[in-house]
């Protein structure tokens, strides 16, 4: 699977997934920080990425429609400070392969995952 970080969230966050053994590149190590959520969509799509963000505009279905994405991960965290998002994405990461990713949104918080 492979996966965009964007630029909101830690570089932890995709050292984490590269160490399970996930394809995951960030908004920043390819020179494309600042760019239009409508251009980080479209790179995502094309490319064939799952989108992990903070960003809660991507969990808006009639903008970016899961149906025509690889994924898009939505953390919704109250804290977002790195431990707390680090602390939440381990938690995630044995359920990566266990539910489908490809053409779902899930909104993650601390608790719980939603799939849509």
């Amino acid at each position: 699977m492979r996966f965009k970080v964007d630029e909101n969230l830690p570089q932890e966050v995709a050292e984490q997934l590269r160490k399970v053994g996930y394809d995951a590149a960030t908004v920043l190590q390819q020179g494309i920080g600042g760019t239009r959520d409508a251009t980080l969509w479209a790179i995502c799509q094309e490319e064939g990425r799952v989108l992990m963000t903070l960003d809660l505009d991507f969990a808006d279905i009639r903008v970016y429609p899961p149906e025509e994405a690889s994924g898009i991960i939505v953390l919704r965290l109250r804290q977002q400070d790195k431990p707390s998002v680090v602390a939440v994405l381990k938690r995630l990461i044995p359920f990566l392969d266990q539910e489908p990713l490809d053409r779902h949104l899930w909104i993650v918080d601390e608790q719980h995952v939603r799939i849509r």
